[in-house]
């Protein structure tokens, strides 16, 4: 039996949410609608300028985790976070959501992660990221006896901007495998894909089992515009191939099957955490046993609750929506 149904590794941020109009992300040169990777002083400028901030424990594979520890799950979150007031509200939020959190706040030089995101009055929202002691996970960081037993890893893109995390993904997707597990990564960004084309193509081929990704990050990864195109060279190699379009059926690939599930388009409050909570739905679905459809069907829900509010984590039961739903 499985220590854990789920364990995610990724960056662990503060989230630092407020709304700002267009104008003010034009006078601070925030570019709308992606994420941005900042600088410290930087990111202490941003801090400085949100009105009504709101903090939460965030970082996408941490949202996703915390979607399936709310779906009932035993769930784990790989991070690193630095021993200081930030930190200490990460880990201890953790801890309060029923996601074990395995490395306690450090020591270590660079303070907790965070990022600063704008919700414009469409929704749509800016992320201006400084990876702090996050980033600097590596496979020390990545305890071999979480993994014992097995059950499914998921991995977040963002940490492959430093090797140390693309050696911890690497050894991480092993243990795992080795314990009789499944391996699942998310694109995380189209800026992402582009950056490490090579690497995640790689993977996604070698190590994974499961990868998630919008409709701009897979055309990103295999440099076309024909999205049909880079998902059919994806399924090629990877078992589950998922894809979000941005409000339009998502679309699963897998063992020659092309599955096409419609989404409710609604304008969003907080489009944050949508992907990452698509992924919690799509891959509890998985973990418990559901067929594609029906796991991709969880998946637009999940992401349809959390673009409702501000925010990138569910406020509601999922779960009896689920069974409302007769998913479940």
């Amino acid at each position: 039996m499985s220590q854990f149904d789920v364990i995610g590794i990724g960056n662990a941020i503060v989230d630092v949410i407020s709304t700002a109009p267009d104008t003010f992300l034009d006078q601070m040169g925030i570019e709308k609608g992606i994420m941005q990777l900042i600088e410290r002083d930087r990111a202490e400028l941003l801090y400085a300028a949100m009105d009504g901030r709101v903090e939460t424990p965030g970082g996408s594979v941490a949202n996703t985790i915390a979607g399936i520890g709310a779906l009932g799950l035993k769930t784990a979150f790989i991070g690193k976070v630095k021993d200081d007031a930030l930190g200490q509200f990460y880990a201890d939020a953790l801890a309060q959501s029923g996601t074990a959190f395995p490395n306690p706040p450090k020591g270590v030089d660079l303070p907790t992660s965070r990022s600063m995101i704008f919700v414009s009055p469409d929704g749509e929202r800016s992320m201006n990221t400084y990876l702090g002691a996050g980033a600097d996970l590596s496979s020390q960081d990545v305890p071999e006896n979480v993994f014992a037993g097995g059950g499914l890893l998921f991995l977040e893109g963002y940490l492959f901007d430093k090797d140390e995390g693309k050696t911890a993904f690497s050894e991480a997707a092993k243990d795992m495998k080795a314990a009789g597990g499944r391996a699942a990564i998310t694109l995380s960004d189209p800026f992402c894909a582009d950056r490490h084309r090579d690497d995640f193509q790689r993977l996604i081929a070698e190590d994974m089992d499961i990868a998630i990704g919008n409709d701009q990050e897979w055309m990103t990864l295999y440099e076309t515009d024909d999205l049909k195109a880079a998902l059919t060279k994806a399924a090629a190699v990877c078992d589950i191939v998922a894809c979000t379009r941005s409000g339009e059926p998502v679309w699963v690939w897998a063992n020659g099957a092309q599955i096409e599930v419609p989404v409710k388009t609604i304008t969003p409050v907080d489009a944050t955490g949508a992907g990452d909570q698509f992924a919690a739905g799509f891959l509890y679905g998985l973990s418990t046993g559901k067929d594609l459809e029906t796991a991709a069907k969880m998946g637009v829900i999940c992401a349809h609750e959390v673009i409702g509010h501000i925010g990138p984590r569910p406020e509601v039961d999922l779960l009896a929506v689920f069974k409302e739903q007769g998913l479940v």
